[in-house]
């Protein structure tokens, strides 16, 4: 696929900073390629906040770029490839936690799903390094999502630690949430 061939860029955001680095890099490949921006989040349930943050979004991004913005309820993964396919994307652009081994296991991995289903390429941003350097967009005040304290990510430490302890727990390394019941 040729650079004039992309007219549609999708990135997925959690409005992360991981996400913020994909932002920026998906805005800067729409500039070069004179596509238009589409800026995806899955929401979940209960999530506050979210006009603000798209507001916020938007107006960092500025007007270079023509932008549309969605958000759909649902699985991350699933929601990203149908939106993908219901809108003729070119190029899907991810943030990764770059997790490995155990800790994508249990966690499961976002950007590898939709790698293996979109229908189109999927460009994928590593986290950047430490430092103030490291901050693509300004900081936005954000709530986690389980427990609605001030967080800098998508989920605070406390309910981060949580989960991956409740992920250990499940048997198997399934991604079940219930124990499947003894058969006699």
């Amino acid at each position: 696929m040729a650079s004039k061939d992309i007219r549609e860029i999708l990135v997925a955001t959690d409005f992360s900073d991981i996400s913020d680095a994909a932002v920026r890099v998906a805005h800067a490949y729409a500039r070069a390629f004179g596509a238009r921006l589409h800026v995806f989040h899955v929401t979940w349930p209960d999530e506050l906040g979210l006009t603000a943050l798209f507001a916020a979004l938007v107006a960092e991004l500025g007007t270079l770029v023509p932008l549309v913005v969605a958000s759909q309820r649902g699985d991350a993964a699933d929601e990203i490839v149908r939106y993908a396919k219901g809108h003729g994307i070119h190029l899907i652009v991810l943030g990764t936690h770059g997790r490995t081994g155990v800790s994508r296991v249990l966690m499961g991995s976002v950007a590898e799903r939709v790698i293996r289903t979109a229908p189109c390429p999927v460009l994928t941003v590593p986290p950047v390094g430490g430092g103030e350097d490291a901050r693509v967009l300004p900081p936005a005040v954000r709530h986690c999502v389980s427990c609605n304290t001030t967080s800098h990510d998508f989920l605070c430490e406390s309910c981060r630690a949580r989960l991956r302890a409740q992920a250990v727990y499940v048997e198997g390394g399934s991604e079940h949430t219930t124990r499947p019941k003894p058969t006699s």
